[in-house]
């Protein structure tokens, strides 16, 4: 039998404890005290003082831990994949899509969009799926591999959790409607840059406009912190009810999350409820 090497199993329990951070928090990496002094070569005691760790001064939640404030990452821009060009100024998108009057004009009046670098990289243009009058929106961050490939957004495994949440709570896929901020998907699966949701939100409000939903429902901390213009974790978000577009919004976890972390199954089913909760009284 096989003995499995103690370092390559402390770097895969380190691996998967850094992807539950940036699930919950984001880009922001938060460390004890003690822990940057050490960094910085400072002598430290094995004994750490209260004092020297802040906390939140609440009770711990899903994911909460000891942290201070640090400064988040900041992550660079993408090299414009056009070698400089303006594609905005290249391209000039018909503006009669404004004036869609159901999704199949929508789509087929956006869907050659090349107003962001996205639109070079494509394989499909991922508009969205499911029921035109659907009283509640799924809404993701962006395509993935599977959606790049196939054009349709939540596929591949993830998507078949997705079809499971919804089957718990009574609801079909041709129920709702689903759909991400950008519709196109980034390189190597990326969070959306600004520029991007710049150029691909009012495609998800016009999309919003013509299918008049009662309830949203984000799926992952990016696509609530983008849809809601916020850097809360998704701990917070998902405490909450919140308005987008005069439409009420819940937050709960990407799919792909929970196929990664099962512990999140039970909490993210709370979410599911209480939104299904909300969906009747609406």
């Amino acid at each position: 039998m096989k003995v499995e090497n103690p370092i390559e199993s402390t770097l895969k329990d380190a691996e998967v404890f850094l992807r539950q951070q940036a699930e919950l928090y984001g880009d922001e990496l938060y460390l004890p005290k003690v822990f940057e002094s050490a960094t910085r070569g400072e002598a430290t005691s094995s004994a750490v003082p209260s004092s020297s760790v802040e906390t939140d001064n609440k009770p711990a939640d899903q994911g909460d831990s000891l942290r201070s404030k640090t400064k988040p990452i900041k992550v660079s821009e993408e090299e414009n994949l056009f070698d400089g060009t303006d594609t905005k100024a290249e391209w000039k998108i018909d503006p009669s899509w404004q004036k869609s009057d159901s999704l199949e004009t929508l789509n087929s009046g956006i869907s050659g969009c090349m107003r962001c670098p996205l639109g070079g990289t494509r394989k499909n243009f991922v508009f969205g799926v499911g029921n035109p009058n659907a009283k509640l929106v799924l809404i993701g961050e962006a395509p993935g591999a599977d959606e790049d490939e196939q054009g349709e957004p939540f596929v591949g495994r993830a998507g078949q959790l997705l079809n499971k949440i919804l089957a718990a709570v009574q609801l079909k896929r041709e129920d709702v409607y689903i759909c991400n901020i950008l519709k196109c998907r980034p390189p190597n699966n990326r969070d959306p840059l600004p520029q991007e949701v710049e150029s691909c939100e009012p495609y998800l409000k016009k999309q919003l406009e013509i299918i008049k939903p009662k309830l949203i429902l984000c799926l992952g901390r990016i696509a609530g912190q983008t849809l809601l213009k916020t850097n809360a974790t998704l701990t917070d978000l998902r405490k909450n009810t919140y308005e987008y577009q005069g439409i009420r919004v819940l937050v709960t976890f990407h799919p792909a999350a929970l196929l990664r972390n099962p512990n999140w199954k039970r909490p993210a089913w709370e979410d599911v409820q209480a939104m299904r909760k909300l969906y009747d009284e609406l």
